[in-house]
């Protein structure tokens, strides 16, 4: 698998949680072809690497949440997510960029170095996309501002005009011709 579809399937795995932009611990272990046991357990032995802000443990509300944007909490299966009302039996962790960077240094082989490498562009380009996107609803937003103002103008002179082209209102006409009062009517 070239880098290029390898960094794309990796940004399809990064998530939005709390604020942050993360993965979860069976995807991150399925990419480094280990257990995600094995995994949490290295990152248990060196708990000092993994302050707050570069992992924590996902809550039971969180799950129903991803669960609702089926996201797949099933490590067994790609595609599988676990339907309302199964359980897990352990709730996942998930790591932020700094997270997963500091995995490398705790998984310390080849294949961890080289799928970090490519998460860290996964994330870059995550990032690059964002920064594209708000740029462009920028754009979008001072444009439908200034259109607002054109419409409301545009619509001023379509009143006007419709007021042009309306007949003016008919004057009844007095009688035309002689007209006899009688006594009592004058």
């Amino acid at each position: 698998m070239s880098n290029v579809i390898a960094v794309e399937v990796i940004a399809t795995r990064i998530i939005e949680l709390r604020g942050k932009k993360v993965m979860l611990d069976r995807d991150l272990a399925k990419l480094y072809g280990v257990k995600v046991k094995r995994l949490n357990e290295q990152v248990k032995r060196n708990r000092k690497r993994f302050p707050d802000d570069f992992m924590f443990q996902v809550t039971k509300e969180e799950i129903d949440s991803l669960r609702s944007q089926n996201v797949n909490l099933n490590s067994r299966s790609q595609i599988a997510t676990l339907k309302q009302g199964q359980n897990i039996k352990y709730l996942p962790y998930v790591f932020t960029e700094q997270g997963v960077a500091m995995l490398s240094s705790v998984l310390n082989s080849e294949r961890a170095i080289q799928v970090n490498i490519l998460i860290m562009r996964a994330f870059t380009k995550l990032r690059e996309i964002l920064l594209t996107h708000k740029e462009l609803a920028t754009k979008i937003d001072a444009l439908e501002r200034k259109y607002a103002e054109h419409d409301d103008t545009i619509k001023a002179i379509f009143e006007a005009i419709k007021q042009l082209l309306e007949p003016p209102p008919v004057k009844p006409k007095p009688p035309m011709g002689f007209r006899v009062y009688k006594d009592d009517e004058a």
